[in-house]
């Protein structure tokens, strides 16, 4: 990347924010282009390892659990170079550099490794030349610009679900990824689970007849105690925490998993869990998404305390066709995504198939049926079109799709009333206060 280009990037992404101002980003970013980071081949090589130079070289952002996961996968992938981890608590980022650290060191049968960068703000490690692509598993409301700044900076990206906190950012989000020609693998790992893909396959070829219902189930969602605001500590950078949602005081259950269940910064289980099963109702069933849907539902949210999306909910949505979806938590019918048809039902969860007849479980494609993408692996399939230039598994398409839909769901039962989706337009019909829903401002100087 040259430094116009570099420039340009900084001038899409650079925000006055406490620890990198558009200047020190520059001057970081300058610093990057001159100093190599990738080390020779015999300083973390060993046997069976390609050479640096011919890895992937990865940055991840967000190191709670799920990047944690990710960094400790891909850190064991020959292709693969670790170089950065980003994360504005230095506790989470330090624990997944020293842990990339130790790998490649005992990867070379040597002491020691030093070669990891462990930042706070993600602008830095857009920001280098040998970062090829990142991993963003920050909270949902950091993904649409993570996402959109990475792809503007010229990397493939792997991007935790939902896609986006909003309808708004994720089409904005589609956008920049087909404009830049970026791979953008999304996390929805299910289409990479034979299972999966096989009772979609069942779903749309005929086995089941015509299909009139899906049914997707997931667990619901949780209350959490009021929590008592106090100054962050200093390992935490609560600045580059908040980003572009409200500013609100900290406090010691906000930044962990619990922000899962605070609607700033996520829509809750019904979103983050949801799209996952979503996901596959739409691969199983695309009309879902072809015209309009008349959505309405109900919730239960909590009464009191620091969370505030739904815990247990119902959803019922039909097309004009008369394909019905029921989307609920898992007290209201079995977890997972089931299509009933006039001939037969499928249902597939994480580990399991179940069909009626069991004689479809044995049914094998022809070769002029519909055969979906096939993966066998989430991360080698990113990596795989990485190298290709290939479309992969979980395009942000068919995330952005079944994200929406999750916010759809939700934004029915947050207002109580019949909704009629627009999937061509993306907006409410006739409903002003329901469209208002579809975006939400970000905190100055964050924008997208």
């Amino acid at each position: 990347m040259s430094r116009t280009e570099l420039r340009g990037v900084a001038s899409r992404l650079s925000c006055g924010v406490r620890g990198l101002s558009r200047r020190r980003f520059l001057a970081c970013a300058a610093g990057v282009l001159a100093a190599p980071y990738v080390l020779p081949a015999s300083s973390v090589g060993g046997e069976g390892r390609a050479a640096p130079s011919a890895r992937l070289g990865m940055g991840f952002l967000g190191m709670g659990s799920r990047g944690t996961d990710h960094v400790r996968t891909l850190v064991q992938n020959a292709g693969v170079q670790v170089l950065a981890v980003c994360d504005p608590q230095q506790p989470k980022r330090e624990a997944a550099r020293k842990h990339v650290e130790q790998a490649y060191a005992g990867q070379a049968g040597r002491g020691g490794y030093k070669g990891c960068a462990s930042v706070s703000d993600f602008r830095e490690v857009l920001a280098r030349a040998d970062v090829d692509a990142v991993v963003i598993a920050a909270p949902e409301f950091w993904h649409g610009l993570m996402g959109a700044g990475a792809v503007a900076a010229g990397k493939d990206v792997y991007g935790e679900k939902a896609l986006t906190l909003t309808v708004a950012e994720g089409r904005a989000l589609v956008s920049a990824v087909r404009r830049h020609g970026r791979i953008y693998q999304v996390g929805t790992q299910q289409r990479s689970d034979r299972n999966f893909r096989f009772a979609c396959e069942l779903a749309r070829n005929g086995y089941l007849g015509k299909v009139h219902t899906v049914k997707v189930a997931v667990p619901g969602g949780r209350s959490l105690p009021a929590a008592e605001p106090k100054p962050a500590p200093p390992e935490i950078d609560y600045e580059m925490w908040l980003g572009p949602a409200p500013w609100t005081p900290y406090n010691d259950l906000k930044c962990s998993y619990n922000w899962y269940f605070i609607y700033d910064y996520c829509v809750g289980w019904i979103q983050s869990w949801g799209v996952h099963h979503i996901d596959i109702a739409l691969w199983g069933q695309p009309g879902l998404c072809a015209s309009t849907l008349e959505v309405e539902g109900a919730a239960e949210f909590p009464k009191e305390g620091l969370a505030d999306t739904s815990i247990t909910w119902k959803v019922q949505a039909r097309t004009p066709e008369g394909l019905r979806l029921v989307f609920t938590d898992d007290s209201g019918q079995p977890h997972g995504c089931r299509f009933e048809g006039d001939k037969g039902w499928v249902h597939v969860v994480r580990g399991g198939i179940k069909a009626e007849p069991e004689s479809l479980l044995k049914a094998t494609l022809g070769a002029g049926e519909e055969h979906l993408y096939e993966s066998k692996n989430h991360h080698e399939n990113f990596l795989e079109c990485v190298r290709s230039r290939r479309g992969p598994a979980a395009p942000v398409e068919g995330a952005h799709a079944a994200t929406t839909l999750t916010i759809v769901c939700d934004i029915a039962t947050r207002l109580g009333r019949k909704l009629t989706w627009d999937w061509k337009a993306e907006k409410f019909a006739g409903d002003d206060a329901a469209n208002r829903m579809l975006s939400r401002p970000m905190r100055a100087p964050w924008s997208m």
